[in-house]
């Protein structure tokens, strides 16, 4: 089995967004170093919680204090930008990283209305963005090839290129979590990835769709796909179930409509009082995650990579932490990393 990461670059609320980041690089380190396959940062907007906003300057900086571990996007958000200037991001981080480079493009905002508002501009489109999904795919695609795009104009064909030169391309891989991305990955022969880990649902009949309808492309030739999963392993099921709590009240608050804020430190968590509404969000975020003993979440890992024929799973570890712990340091996040690798890599 291979094993990977995708990290939100959380924000404790014992932290600046300078502090989250270097976790995120400690993280990052620590996944390299355990032989981990891949280190993926998602794309989020106008959230306390999360620091990542933008995926291509975050790959750059852990590029640059990693080896051989490969960096990509889990996701870009590509209705929120112009597909040249996705595709002039990655196909320099592939110049400067050549071979560890990904590109996971996903077509939801990241955000609330307002902020993909903002982050379009007056140019953007809105519906007609992500009616035009499909389309801005093959752009990025081509533009990112060595060949480029050719752009009829008056009296010629006018060239648009990524880079001057490409030698080698991002790997891209669309991500989603519905049945309209599998049947996109599906027709258009790209590397998938459900996620998984965001609801628990619908991953079967979404893996099988993709699998039983792929077309093969020159991007990949048969279906290529992994599994992604919320995680927290601590030495005890009862440590890992109270780093787990911060995260899981969250996303509580997040889908019940509560305020955002900074994720708490564990011993906050304890003490929070939700709605009974939340509460119950709580309790059945908890009962969809990974989270316990090193022994126990193999064997869960396993057994769900069995289910869903996979070979890869990517953890998405979301202990936070307790007090009096290093702000620039996210110690229970790697320590799920190194509990599970020598179990699951071996």
């Amino acid at each position: 089995m291979r094993l990977s990461v995708l990290d939100l670059v959380p924000v404790r609320t014992d932290q600046t967004t300078g502090d989250a980041l270097a976790a995120t690089v400690g993280l990052a380190q620590a996944a390299d170093r355990l032989g981990l396959t891949r280190y993926w940062v998602a794309e989020h907007h106008n959230m306390p919680s999360v620091a990542a906003t933008s995926p291509p300057v975050i790959i750059a900086h852990l590029a640059a204090q990693t080896e051989r571990i490969r960096l990509g996007s889990g996701g870009v958000m590509l209705p929120n930008h112009a597909p040249l200037a996705v595709a002039e991001q990655f196909a320099l981080l592939e110049a400067a990283h050549p071979g560890r480079i990904d590109l996971g493009i996903g077509r939801a905002p990241g955000s609330d209305p307002v902020t993909s508002w903002a982050l379009r501009g007056a140019a953007g489109r809105g519906d007609e963005d992500v009616q035009q999904f499909p389309n801005y795919l093959d752009d990025v695609v081509a533009l990112m090839g060595s060949e480029g795009v050719r752009v009829p104009v008056p009296r010629q064909q006018y060239v648009l290129k990524a880079t001057p030169a490409a030698d080698t391309e991002p790997r891209m891989w669309l991500l989603g979590s519905s049945m309209y991305s599998s049947q996109l990955a599906a027709a258009k022969g790209l590397p998938y990835v459900f996620a998984h880990h965001f609801s628990g649902q619908g991953t079967a009949e979404a893996l099988a769709h993709y699998r039983q309808n792929f077309v093969p492309s020159d991007l990949c030739q048969e279906p290529t796909t992994f599994l992604t999963v919320n995680a927290v392993v601590a030495d005890t099921d009862d440590e890992a179930a109270a780093l787990a709590l911060p995260n899981a009240q969250s996303m509580a608050r997040l889908r019940s409509g509560l305020p955002m804020q900074a994720l708490d430190l564990v011993e906050d968590a304890e003490k929070a009082e939700l709605p009974p509404q939340a509460q119950a969000l709580v309790d059945a975020q908890l009962a969809k995650r990974e989270v316990g003993s090193p022994e126990r979440v193999a064997t869960q890992v396993r057994e769900l990579a069995e289910r869903f024929e996979v070979d890869e799973v990517m953890l998405h570890p979301t202990a936070s932490a307790r007090q009096g712990v290093d702000p620039r340091t996210a110690p229970a996040r790697e320590r799920t990393l190194e509990l599970l690798a020598p179990l699951l890599l071996g």
